[in-house]
């Protein structure tokens, strides 16, 4: 199915399928908040066809990038392990569980970036300075 004809429908159905209430999507497409309009206009048959479409291109998405990356980490990890490079393979490897969200990244929190904002340039050039010596200590 194209587009909707009409540009604010396609782009509340747009906003739909992104994950937004009808409520958003329907200011998102140019229109002054009325919740029973957003409602009508969210069952209308065409726009839900729509919706349909445009969530199942974007999961069609994904899943074929998932796959094909998951395959090319796959070809990797065997490259690496033909070349006896076993810390390649175990990157290949920990990549795919990233993919997947078996691993997740640590992270800064907000207290950590409020912490070192808390620390002048000085302060900072020397804890840097003192971790990059292996050596905790004042200057």
């Amino acid at each position: 199915m194209p587009a909707l004809h009409n540009a604010r429908h396609e782009r509340f159905a747009q906003e739909l399928a992104k994950g937004k209430t009808a409520d958003e999507a329907y200011q998102q497409a140019g229109y002054a908040e009325n919740r029973g309009n957003a409602v009508r206009l969210k069952a209308n048959e065409n726009v839900l066809r729509r919706i349909t479409e445009l969530k199942d291109r974007a999961a069609f998405r994904v899943e074929v990038s998932l796959d094909s990356i998951a395959r090319q980490l796959d070809e990797d990890r065997a490259l690496a392990f033909a070349v006896k490079q076993p810390g390649a393979a175990v990157a290949a490897s920990m990549g795919k569980a990233k993919l997947f969200g078996l691993v997740v990244d640590k992270v800064k929190t907000d207290a950590t970036i409020r912490d070192e904002r808390e620390h002048d340039d000085d302060e900072l050039w020397h804890i840097a300075r003192a971790g990059s010596a292996g050596v905790i200590g004042t200057a």
